[in-house]
């Protein structure tokens, strides 16, 4: 055992407690949502009629167990009979977001509350993607019960808040406060110009490097499975607290992806040496187009989107659910990120011999 001055002190009999992990006041924890919802707004793949089907089922069995809660629908076509539609101009109180569709479908909902807090999020998997989908849709009786009982807990997944500005360093107007917010990542990149992108980044008001590429890439853990993951990034758990800056074709093969503070404040400027502007995708929505000189600034948003988890049992009381979160951690009530990244992304799965796999068929 080494001393703060460097010194070995005489060895000595341990006991194996000393070497348990500590725990740390800095440790993430679940939430309990406590009060049960009198507002909900349903949030659908569009065009889809399975999914059509499955909001009318959903719906009635809401009617039915709970009377007294009003139920909307994002204004749209297909809207169903009666719910009540709603748009985010409105911005009439709701206290649970229920979507159905792939991921895609949770980062719109993000959307609707682009500039504030946005509601708990009870998300059903119908779609091609389903990393950010908790809950299969044939389990939505327990999933409303689990909400309506006291029992759910929510991940508070990071967004980041985005500023625009000027070459002079004011801001743009119509980006709202404080800021738009983002679930995912923010894109610069050359779009549709045949030459590189030149990009200034700063940290904290530090000069970090000048890339010349494609573009940047500044995601928060969430979506590091994202664009950032196709590029290279590495896969973050989303109750890290951090930002990921990470290049997309990098002129220097040097230029790897960066894990930093969550509590940085990011800045991307388009150089004014840069060739091209620099085209801002949000979400994977095309948002402005940035010229030489100007900038976005952003950091993380003080409204996180609160995701609803699956419970380890939906016959455990809340009382007994604590005490095994007590006793096993994190680990005693399950992970759904560390099911997602094997199941889904097939994480350190060996490779199989197709040939030999038939022979054995």
């Amino acid at each position: 055992m080494i001393t703060r001055l460097g010194l070995f002190k005489k060895p000595s009999s341990f006991r194996l407690s000393q070497f348990q992990p500590r725990r740390f006041a800095t440790q993430p924890q679940s939430k309990w949502l406590n009060k049960p919802p009198e507002s909900v707004l349903f949030v659908k793949k569009r065009d889809d009629q399975v999914i059509t089907t499955a909001l009318k089922d959903i719906a009635q069995h809401v009617k039915r167990r709970y009377p007294n809660v009003a139920l909307y629908q994002e204004r749209e076509a297909d809207a169903l009979d009666g719910l009540q539609p709603w748009t985010a101009s409105e911005q009439s109180p709701i206290d649970l977001i229920v979507t159905l569709g792939g991921d895609g479908t949770i980062l719109h909902a993000s959307s609707l509350f682009k500039t504030g807090p946005i509601p708990p999020v009870l998300s059903f998997s119908m779609g091609t993607l389903g990393f950010l989908l908790p809950f299969n849709v044939d389990t939505f009786p327990s999933a409303f019960d689990e909400v309506f009982t006291g029992k759910a807990t929510i991940l508070e997944r990071m967004r980041i808040a985005c500023t625009f500005h000027r070459q002079d360093g004011s801001e743009i107007e119509g980006c709202g406060e404080p800021g738009w917010q983002v679930m995912n990542e923010v894109t610069l990149h050359r779009g549709r110009s045949p030459h590189l992108n030149i990009i200034d980044a700063y940290v904290d008001g530090q000069h970090l490097t000048e890339a010349v590429s494609d573009g940047l890439i500044l995601s928060t853990p969430t979506g590091s499975t994202a664009y950032s993951l196709s590029s290279g990034g590495p896969i973050v758990h989303p109750a890290v607290n951090a930002l990921l800056l990470t290049p997309i074709c990098p002129r220097s093969l040097s230029f790897r992806s960066l894990v930093l503070p969550g509590s940085s404040r990011i800045t991307l400027k388009v150089s004014r040496t840069s060739r091209a502007p620099a085209e801002v995708s949000m979400d994977g929505q095309g948002v402005r187009v940035l010229q030489p000189g100007e900038f976005v600034s952003v950091e993380a948003s003080p409204y996180p989107v609160p995701c609803v988890k699956r419970s380890a049992d939906l016959h455990a009381s809340r009382v007994d659910l604590e005490k095994r979160r007590t006793e096993m951690g994190e680990r005693g009530l399950g992970d759904d990120w560390v099911r997602d990244i094997n199941t889904l992304l097939q994480f350190n799965a060996s490779f199989k011999n197709k040939h030999l796999a038939t022979e054995r068929v």
